[in-house]
């Protein structure tokens, strides 16, 4: 290894990706080279390092090949770039660990519950701590009635686990790239934020199709409420900046 390039064969060491999906990024222009000499051994500086980091992080979120290009497209800040992807780091290393203590009450419980009546048995709430729940469904149907919710519920109840999947890291995609448009100083109608917030409606429609006046109550309820909020906020953008893109686009869309 010399003092500023690393080899593809030292880059497949360092970080576990293999030489053969090293040259897989260059053919899909996700990761090309700092150069190829002519005996065509691919090799990478510091930029091109970076670059990976980012793309293994957004891996580490879900995000498809194809996603993650448009991320980094609309990322041109390195360090913005990795604030917003440590934020969402640390978002999820509090959800494992809230886990990781269910899994080990749950264990303590079993231990003291061997000998039956003896032990103290877990309750089942605690059972399921940290566990992803959806904590907005009684706000919804204040807002758009039962019948709404429940077809909504049945629409993704009805989805497989990859659809699923693929719907969230969707949204991580979506909010990743509202918040490059907010960093950038872009205005709500910019043709970037309005592309962002089309993908946010398409989104939006896998479970249920708003018109004008309930996409704009879908974004009034991300200004309101504050679990909302973190979830946008953890991505470096604001639910106001979100707002004011469905204002303008639901007044030539919808």
């Amino acid at each position: 290894m010399s003092a500023t390039a690393w080899s593809i064969s030292e880059v497949a060491k360092m970080t576990g990706v293999s030489s053969r999906t090293l040259r897989h990024y260059d053919q899909i222009d996700l990761l090309k080279p700092a150069w190829a000499a002519h005996n065509g051994y691919r090799y990478y500086q510091q930029p091109e390092l970076l670059r990976l980091q980012r793309i293994l992080l957004l891996r580490e979120l879900g995000l498809s090949l194809e996603i993650i290009a448009q991320v980094l497209l609309g990322q041109r800040d390195e360090l913005q770039a990795l604030e917003v992807h440590h934020r969402w780091l640390l978002a999820e290393r509090d959800r494992m660990s809230r886990l990781a203590n269910t899994v080990e009450a749950t264990m303590a419980s079993l231990v003291e519950g061997q000998d039956y009546g003896k032990g103290k048995i877990m309750n089942a709430e605690a059972m399921f701590s940290g566990f992803e729940k959806n904590p907005y469904e009684k706000e919804a149907v204040q807002r758009w009635g039962k019948e709404a919710v429940a077809r909504a519920n049945a629409s993704w109840s009805s989805t497989s686990p990859e659809e699923r999947q693929a719907a969230l890291a969707e949204s991580t995609a979506i909010n990743i790239e509202l918040a490059a448009c907010q960093q950038a100083g872009l205005p709500a109608d910019d043709e970037r934020v309005q592309a962002a917030v089309a993908r946010h409606y398409r989104w939006i429609t896998l479970s249920w199709t708003p018109n004008a006046e309930s996409y704009l109550g879908l974004g009034q309820l991300y200004v309101d409420d504050d679990r909302f909020r973190a979830n946008y906020e953890k991505a470096g953008a604001s639910p106001e900046y979100l707002l004011e893109a469905i204002k303008v686009y639901a007044a030539k869309n919808l």
